[in-house]
C-alpha cells in the first residue's frame, strides 16, 4: 500500500529554490483510491482514541485534517495565518530558516480536556507543526497524536514535537 501511494508523490527538484527536492501531492489528491487510501492510513491508528478535534493548519492541512476528522467523527479546527479568522484569536509565532511566521486559531475552539489529533501533510523541520502544538496546549486540549501523510526523515521535525507521538504514512 504504501508503494502504491508513492507512486503518485512526484518529485520536483530546485523547487521552491535550488537544491531543494519537493514532494508534490497533486497526482495523488487527483486519484481517488490514492486520495482514499491516504486518509484512511492517517485516520486509522486513532479509531477508537476519543478524538474530540481534528486540527489543520493552512492550507494541506485542511484538505487531509477535515477528511480524518469525518473518518473519525470528530470536529474539525482551523490554523491560519494572521488576519484570516474574524474571531477573537489566539496567536503563537515560530521560528523559521530566515525570520518568524505567526499562525493563528479561535481562542474557542477548543475546550479544555477535548482530545485533539493534528493532521497536515508534510512534517519538515517541525516549525509549523510545533506551533500547533502550542497552540492546543493553550487552550487546554490534550494533544492526542500528530498525523502526517509524509515525514522528511533528514529534517528531523520529530525532534522538535518531541515527545509527541508522531505518525507518519510515508517517509522520505
Amino acid at each position: 500500500m504504501i508503494e502504491e501511494l508513492k507512486l503518485h508523490i512526484r518529485d520536483i527538484a530546485d523547487f521552491p529554490k535550488p537544491g531543494v527536492l519537493f514532494r508534490d501531492i497533486t497526482p495523488l489528491l487527483a486519484s481517488p483510491s490514492a486520495l482514499a487510501l491516504s486518509i484512511e492510513l492517517l485516520a486509522n491508528p486513532f479509531r477508537g482514541k476519543g478524538i474530540d478535534l481534528v486540527v489543520g493548519a493552512e492550507s494541506r492541512g485542511f484538505i487531509f485534517g477535515t477528511a480524518v476528522a469525518c473518518c473519525l467523527s470528530a470536529g474539525f479546527v482551523l490554523v491560519r495565518k494572521p488576519g484570516k479568522l474574524p474571531h477573537k484569536r489566539i496567536s503563537m509565532s515560530y521560528d523559521l530558516e530566515y525570520g518568524k511566521d505567526t499562525l493563528e486559531m479561535h481562542a474557542d475552539s477548543i475546550v479544555s480536556g477535548q482530545r485533539v489529533l493534528i493532521v497536515d501533510d508534510v512534517l519538515a523541520t517541525g516549525g509549523t507543526m510545533k506551533a500547533c502544538c502550542d497552540l492546543v496546549d493553550h487552550l487546554g486540549g490534550e494533544l492526542a497524536g500528530i498525523a502526517v501523510l509524509i515525514e522528511l526523515m533528514g529534517l528531523n521535525g520529530r525532534a522538535k514535537v518531541a515527545p509527541r507521538a508522531v505518525h507518519s504514512v510515508l517517509k522520505y
